[in-house]
């Protein structure tokens, strides 16, 4: 069995959401005056962070269906 690609794309997301809500939690409020006091960058990597978590979650469930049906009399293995 290969690599999930599920697996890079959910890490990159979650890193990069990571790092987008921590500068939006400890930047400057003022800075988000001109968005109309929406803290932009902390919703974004919010939204970023869960969309990787998201996808690490659907790797993790594919990873461990793909070991259950191995284990199974009957099963086809390839």
């Amino acid at each position: 069995m290969g690599l999930d690609i599920r697996i890079p794309i959910g890490s990159l997301f979650v890193i990069l959401g990571a790092l987008l809500a921590g500068y939006g939690l400890l930047s400057n409020p003022a800075i988000y005056r001109r968005s109309l006091g929406i803290d932009i960058n902390l919703w974004w990597g919010a939204v970023l962070l869960i969309f990787g978590l998201a996808m690490l979650a659907l790797a993790w469930r594919a990873a461990a269906r793909a070991r259950a049906s191995l284990g199974k009399p009957g099963a086809a293995r390839s």
